[in-house]
């Protein structure tokens, strides 16, 4: 706010006082007239003594004074009540705001946060300048234009500290004539931005990523093909090695496409809880039986602890059939060769766990908080070699989301991997 500005307001201000104590010296000169009037009356009248006049001036002033003290208060009282009533109208208003608001006072000062903003700043900040909200040149210059001339705008922040963060503000000046410092005089709206663009970038990625993981199986079918119809075509060893490639990248695209086609129907139906009661242990018991045949070719050993407690959940059995297949065959494809695997299964105070234990070479630390996101892999070559497709920690990730459950992940390298599924019991 320019020096032009503040000298306008405290103007006002100034005229308001002044005019303020005009109105009391004209109710005290009214006063003391009516009360000479009076002692006059009662020296004609009653012939009274000078002294006992003077008296009676004394006590008729003072009876005066207390009467219009008596009644600027009242009338204070009935002025106070309307403008009380405004403020808690106003501050509800701004409490029912979904998104952090803040009003200001014409000085530019902080009248009231709602509780949003107050969330977002970390506290209240009542009583502060604007400037405490953010020192961003966009949003002070949109500030004073709205305080000065009444204009509303649009802004973006961006902040870099403690964390990389992108809000919108919107600035509107609101309408008053009302030049008291307890007026809201602009409402700032703020709009946090940044899981907008997390989101923005993660469709972009997952685009990128799917197209990428098609291309290069597609390139080696068309090369392998290429090959066949020229320099290979009368060659029978080359013909039956290429097309064994060419069948195991069909099946890695295929797997792809599942994949994706998986992920797709679960995020569909994420927002809807399953109504079905299964039984855990009898769904891993049935896992455990069907992996088998892999675990032998993988030479190792698939044990299974637990499965005859009871642990009945509100689920959807072929969900929660495919997140303990993708745990468990994990394990056996990134596990230690010749190793074992344990599925233990334990139920206390509600909740049902069951933890797929692996003793292979562990997954660094600085992996872990992203195992879950679309197309992450720890070892890319390792992941394709073996079958993957960088979605199935994803997909277990979203059905988990569906049963209000959560997937706790512990590993230390050269010290195998835990990966433990927590689940509300249909006592809960």
């Amino acid at each position: 706010m320019d020096w032009r500005t503040q000298s306008q307001n405290l103007a006002k201000q100034f005229g308001a006082r002044i005019e303020r104590i005009g109105v009391r010296l004209a109710r005290r000169r009214e006063t003391l007239l009516v009360s000479l009037a009076l002692t006059l009356v009662l020296v004609v009248l009653a012939g009274a003594a000078p002294l006992a006049a003077l008296l009676g001036f004394a006590i008729v002033v003072a009876w005066a004074g207390l009467a219009d003290r008596g009644a600027s208060a009242l009338a204070g009282e009935a002025g106070d009540a309307p403008r009380a009533a405004s403020e808690r109208l106003w501050k509800q208003l701004l409490e029912g705001f979904p998104e952090p608001a803040v009003a200001l006072g014409p000085s530019g000062h902080i009248l009231y946060a709602n509780g949003a903003a107050q969330d977002l700043l970390g506290g209240r900040r009542d009583g502060l300048h604007f400037t405490s909200l953010s020192r961003d040149p966009s949003l002070v210059e949109a500030v004073d234009r709205a305080l000065a001339n009444g204009e509303s705008a649009t802004v973006e922040l961006q902040e870099r500290v403690p964390v990389e963060r992108r809000r919108s503000a919107t600035i509107a000046a609101l309408p008053t004539d009302n030049s008291a410092l307890t007026v809201p005089a602009v409402l700032v709206t703020l709009r946090d931005l940044t899981e907008q663009d997390r989101l923005a970038r993660m469709r972009a990625d997952f685009v990128a990523n799917a197209s990428h993981e098609l291309r290069t199986p597609l390139a080696s079918l068309k090369g392998f093909v290429e090959t066949l119809q020229g320099a290979a075509k009368d060659d029978p060893a080359a013909r039956e090695r290429f097309l064994a490639v060419m069948s195991e990248q069909a099946d890695r695209m295929t797997r792809l496409i599942d994949d994706l086609l998986s992920l797709s129907r679960v995020e569909m139906r994420e927002h809807l809880p399953p109504s079905d009661r299964v039984d855990v242990g009898e769904v891993l018991t049935h896992v455990v039986q069907s992996l088998q045949p892999l675990a032998q070719r993988s030479e190792m050993d698939l044990r299974l602890a637990g499965a005859e407690a009871e642990a009945l959940v509100r689920g959807d059995r072929d969900e929660l059939v495919q997140v303990f297949q993708n745990l468990i065959q994990n394990a056996l494809k990134y596990g230690r060769r010749g190793g074992h695997v344990e599925v233990m299964v334990s139920a206390l105070q509600g909740r049902v766990k069951v933890a797929v234990k692996d003793d292979g070479p562990g997954i660094a630390p600085q992996h872990l908080p992203r195992l879950t996101e679309r197309f992450y892999r720890t070892s890319v070559a390792q992941s394709r070699e073996r079958g993957g497709t960088g979605l199935g920690l994803a997909i277990v990730k979203h059905i988990l989301n569906r049963h209000r459950g959560d997937l706790e992940i512990e590993s230390k390298v050269g010290a195998g991997s835990t990966f433990t599924v927590v689940m509300p019991t249909l006592r809960a």
